[in-house]
């Protein structure tokens, strides 16, 4: 029997309580932030998991199943109310290609209703000569687990990464790779109440792309097919297709982020400084020297929550003030560094995965290992 996986590396589960008490020692009571007890735990394989505006999980769990030829994993996907009840919107062995395929859900996003999801899938397929080839597909659901099939025919749209919703909600704006491997992207659409996918700013390629939520607003950073040019960070209308560049940097690293309010953005220029940018006034920006990693915003916006691991790895989690946007502009030459200092979380424990809930309430974590998912209350300092 031929293995056709994802091939995430699983790390034995440990006695959480010996590795709590363990990090408690190393960890200085004094400057790190306590969570002892989380709110609840969801007790399932979970590989993604992402709030609703109104506060309800949806969450991806790991399902292997058996064919006569391949070891197969198709997530689950379910749903958690506010009032905690847990329902299987959709059956992942019964998600059926015309090719052997196996997959993972790497993200969600929710529509601005509330009633729409978009998983973004991580994909395995098999042809006939027995060649296995990797691809990102979207997943559309009804938040009651109907599948809303592409084109009237597909159950995914094809070659499609990083989806949002637009606020008419029926119309999904994604990226597709034009430059492999995950180098740079076009931007298609598609309106599920029929109709061809079709293309977004047309003929332009972009590195990196974050929609503001409850609008047809979204920032990207663009550079040209050929990589010779700048990367430059536009503000784009999507329906109009219109867009208002805002920086033009000389590198750029990843990250893009933009804050609660959206009046900031962050991303990193390099592997050691992320940037922060005052889009009300884009000439004020500040950098701190963090590292590489993966961050969400607090509700103030005054620092960051730091998992010190990129995306799907491990790493602890640490607070990261931000400094104060400088009264006016300065040159590139002349913006500090600042080093912050960091203020670790939850005893300096590693996370693959976590996300902070849209009302600034909750923290989420996935633990390495079993995956389990654990909610805490996120208090405000």
């Amino acid at each position: 029997m031929q293995v056709l996986g994802l091939f995430w590396t699983r790390r034995p589960p440990g006695l959480l309580a010996l590795a709590f008490l363990t990090a408690s020692v190393l960890v200085p009571r004094a400057a790190a932030q306590q969570l002892d007890k989380p709110l609840h735990t969801i007790d399932e394989d979970i590989t993604a998991f992402a709030w609703s505006p109104d506060g309800r999980l949806v969450y991806a769990v790991n399902h292997p199943f058996k064919t006569k030829q391949y070891d197969l994993e198709h997530d689950d996907v379910w749903i958690q109310e506010v009032n905690g009840k847990r329902r299987r919107i959709f059956v992942g062995d019964k998600f059926s290609k015309d090719a052997p395929f196996t997959y993972s859900v790497h993200s969600f996003r929710w529509s601005s209703n509330g009633k729409l999801i978009a998983a973004d899938l991580f994909a395995t397929t098999i042809d006939d000569t027995g060649k296995s080839q990797d691809s990102g597909m979207t997943l559309l659901l009804e938040d009651g687990g109907k599948e809303i099939r592409a084109n009237a025919k597909d159950n995914v749209i094809r070659d499609a990464t990083n989806a949002s919703w637009l606020v008419d909600n029926t119309t999904v704006v994604f990226l597709s790779e034009v430059v492999k491997p995950k180098v740079l992207y076009s931007f298609k659409y598609l309106n599920i109440a029929g109709g061809p996918v079709g293309p977004v700013f047309e003929g332009r390629t972009f590195l990196d792309f974050v929609p503001v939520p409850g609008s047809n607003l979204g920032y990207a950073v663009e550079r040209d097919r050929a990589l010779s040019g700048p990367p430059r960070l536009q503000r784009l209308e999507l329906l109009a297709q219109d867009d208002r560049e805002i920086a033009t940097w000389d590198s750029y690293e990843g990250g893009l982020s933009l804050s609660p309010s959206g009046n900031k953005i962050a991303y990193y220029i390099d592997k050691e400084v992320l940037e922060i940018r005052n889009l009300t006034s884009p000439e004020l920006f500040v950098r701190v020297r963090i590292g590489l990693g993966v961050f969400h915003w607090s509700p103030d916006e005054t620092r960051i929550l730091l998992k010190r691991a990129v995306e799907k790895k491990s790493g602890d989690l640490v607070w990261i003030d931000l400094p104060v946007f400088p009264a006016q502009a300065t040159t590139e030459k002349d913006v500090p560094v600042t080093q912050p200092t960091p203020i670790p979380v939850l005893h300096g424990l590693t996370f693959r995965d976590f996300a902070i809930s849209p009302d600034g309430k909750f923290l989420g974590v996935i633990a390495p290992g079993k995956r389990n998912l654990a909610i805490f209350a996120l208090p405000s300092r």
